[in-house]
């Protein structure tokens, strides 16, 4: 192995070489442990520790890294305590996570380390949003991510790469090749020559390395970095190494040719590294022994700390209340409004344009939004105002651009994503529900974005343009689900939206766009989140809906006066208000559960067993759910009219009033 030690003097070159023994040494230790069974869990970086260290000291300490569950490196060279590390390994309370999450799954601000999800390709579209806001910023910084050769089959990586090329985002992307994706050789995964010719297709430069060598990956990388500020472009780094365990510990490595582990063995990183500083009289033998010797008295210290934890507090209080991040600021409500006939869609839009004046750390970003205006030219004329920096056309990538908008997030960011329609979220499902909705309660990181979805039918629209799939993700928790039916609620919930530090998901009834107006005032006002509107009183039969399902009991209620309808609006869909939803039902004692969304899983179920639970001695008859057909939407009117569950809520009514 060459090592080249270039213009570094002899104290740097030894700060290296403790900084690539550290986690070797920890790792012996962690598998001793996990042969005494005193830990449950690991996956092994050795073999492959010269990539997180070169590559983390050559970044600044406060460059953000995101890496995967083989970069313990990168968290040593971060200089965080192994007694804390260790604590968060066996998921002691007191770790980084609170117990919540595990071995490497986990981030700190404190450290600029954005840990990973198990889904592995995610972490590559929060880096893009964090050069992002680097750029913004003009500040001198890179991003780092992680990937490995197995990651890079997968849609995140290709999405992450191209929108880091078309936006030139100062973003590095280090592939760690080292042979298998668990037990799948390389062989199996891709026919390109190398990884690195990837990057050729998005017009990015890229180069493949010595991965074992801690000098060639500490002066790449430090070159790439100054490339990448001076440039302004992304960089793609394949690292060839080799796992010298299993894919984890218990994984064995059976499937694994001996040749290799023979062939591999002898460029083994730390090593290698060791007998060069000898040879070069960098380091005697005697000062490697006593190096060697006070980092593992170093780890039994910390081990021996880390065991010393208390045993765990359960408290379902704290653990619902860390779902969220706390909002630090008060809604701003509005005053009496005398302007009248503001349509919804003006509505969304004017409170989007205000929340861009209220907040010059917002950023919009979806397909077709600049010059374009979007699909339903609510962004219409705002690049105008506030520039394409601010207003951001996007690859057809939505799971990279949710991702972007969390990387935003960790540079303190406001970001709202438009998905064109709601339909195609499912593109970026991942990233939403494992990465944005999850993120405070397992590391304190909140998801400062909101999603704007476009939503419903009644426009002859088809099966892909018309879905009703707010259920999808009222069933995850950390998300915020709002669902306006008014132009008043459309402008305040938006603002609220943005102002609330939590992600959340803003369903726009496509429908209703040009077709409902009413009062907004123009002033910029909030409406809370987490509250239901009265829309009318009764004492006949309570009518619990949202969205388009407002307009259709209203509609109902007024052509048939005999009979006395209370009729609440949710607006907000997670968390449900369920002190208004218990007075509707105390008012009428005959409930019927309206939405558009189809009725098998949809959130008249998981409202009628709340009401079954809790307000079971007010009720005077079954609870009844009028929903939409159990079918995709289909594309002609008239077969879209039978779909939809305006038309079965005469049928519905007439049966409650039985009772």
């Amino acid at each position: 192995m060459d090592f080249n030690k270039r213009e570094l003097s002899s104290e740097h070159l030894v700060h290296l070489y403790t900084n690539l023994l550290w986690p070797r040494l920890i790792e012996e230790k962690m598998l001793l442990l996990l042969r005494q069974g005193r830990i449950s869990k690991w996956f092994s970086g050795i073999g492959q520790e010269a990539i997180s260290v070169g590559a983390t000291l050559a970044l600044e300490q406060d460059e953000w890294i995101m890496p995967l569950h083989r970069n313990l490196g990168v968290f040593t060279s971060r200089n965080m305590p192994l007694h804390k590390l260790f604590k968060q390994w066996q998921g002691n309370q007191d770790g980084y996570s609170k117990g919540r999450e595990r071995s490497f799954h986990f981030g700190s601000r404190e450290h600029y380390i954005c840990g990973m999800i198990s889904h592995l390709g995610p972490q590559l579209g929060i880096a893009d949003g964090v050069a992002l806001a680097y750029k913004l910023n003009h500040q001198n910084k890179v991003s780092l991510a992680f990937t490995g050769d197995g990651g890079t089959s997968e849609g995140d990586f290709h999405e992450a790469l191209n929108t880091a090329a078309v936006w030139d985002l100062p973003v590095i992307f280090i592939i760690e090749n080292n042979g298998y994706g668990l037990s799948t050789p390389v062989t199996e995964q891709y026919r390109c020559e190398t990884l690195a010719d990837r990057a050729k297709g998005y017009g990015m430069e890229s180069v493949v390395i010595d991965g074992n060598n801690i000098l060639t990956v500490y002066d790449t990388i430090k070159g790439i970095r100054d490339y990448c500020i001076k440039n302004q472009k992304p960089y793609l780094v394949e690292c060839i190494t080799f796992r010298m365990r299993g894919h984890e510990e218990a994984s064995g490595t059976k499937y694994v040719p001996k040749e290799l582990f023979d062939a591999w063995s002898v460029k083994d990183p730390v090593k290698n590294y060791e007998e060069w500083l000898v040879k070069e009289n960098v380091l005697s033998e005697r000062e490697v022994e006593e190096i060697r010797k006070e980092l593992k008295q170093k780890i039994e210290n910390e081990i021996k700390t880390g065991f010393n934890s208390n045993p765990v507090i359960v408290n379902t209080d704290v653990e619902l209340y860390d779902v969220y991040s706390p909002r630090l600021t008060s809604p701003q409500l509005s005053q009496p409004s005398e302007r009248t006939g503001v349509r919804f869609i003006d509505a969304i839009k004017e409170g989007l344009f205000q929340s861009m004046q209220q907040h010059p750390n917002l950023i919009l970003m979806g397909q077709d939004i600049a010059e374009y205006g979007g699909a339903f030219k609510i962004t219409e004329g705002f690049v105008e105002k506030f520039g394409k920096e601010r207003v951001r056309n996007t690859p057809l990538c939505e799971s990279a651009i949710v991702g972007a908008a969390l990387g935003l997030s960790l540079e303190g960011y406001k970001s709202m994503m438009e998905m064109q329609f709601a339909d195609f979220v499912t593109a970026g499902f991942n990233q939403i529900i494992n990465n944005l909705a999850k993120i405070h309660y397992r590391w304190g990181q909140n998801a400062d974005v909101v999603i704007r979805m476009p939503t419903g039918a009644g426009v002859g629209a088809g099966p892909f343009h018309s879905q009703s799939n707010e259920a999808w993700f009222i069933h995850t928790p950390g998300l915020k689900v709002v669902y306006p039916s008014t132009p008043y609620d459309a402008k305040g919930l938006l603002t609220a939206a943005i102002n609330d530090p939590n992600p959340v998901l803003y369903f726009e009834h496509k429908a209703l766009y040009r077709s409902i107006s009413g009062d907004v005032p123009e002033e910029y006002y909030e409406v809370e989140i987490g509250k239901a509107r009265q829309v009318q009183t009764g004492e006949d039969v309570s009518i619990i809906t949202y969205g388009a399902g407002v307009h259709w009991a209203e509609d109902y209620a007024a052509d048939h006066t005999d009979v006395s309808f209370d009729i609440l609006d949710l607006r907000t869909l997670l968390p449900l208000d369920y002190d208004a939803i218990k007075k509707s039902v105390k008012r009428t004692g005959k409930i019927l559960l309206l939405h558009e969304d189809t009725l098998t899983g949809g959130l008249g179920g998981e409202l009628a067993a709340w009401i079954a639970e809790n307000c079971f001695e007010f009720l005077d008859g079954p609870i009844m759910r009028c929903a939409s057909l159990d079918t995709p939407i289909p594309f002609n009117i008239e077969l879209e009219k039978n779909f939809l569950a305006k038309a079965r809520i005469e049928e519905a009514v007439q049966k409650l009033l039985m009772y």
